[in-house]
């Protein structure tokens, strides 16, 4: 996905900030909606852009 390659890149760093980046935009929100309930062991995440933002569905 372009748009995390494009957040998680720093030059001075390269692609190691990917991995917050990909922390912040997918894992915590789908953490969150585990938390919540709406998420369950088995269902299926797709991960999108929608509007230059990342969107879970």
């Amino acid at each position: 996905m372009a748009l995390l390659a494009h957040q998680g890149f720093d030059p001075a760093f390269g692609a190691r900030p990917l991995k917050r980046t990909i922390q912040r935009e997918i894992s915590d929100p789908m953490a969150v909606r585990i938390l919540q309930g709406s998420l369950s062991d088995g269902d299926t995440v797709t991960v999108d852009v929608v509007d230059n933002c990342i969107a879970l569905r």
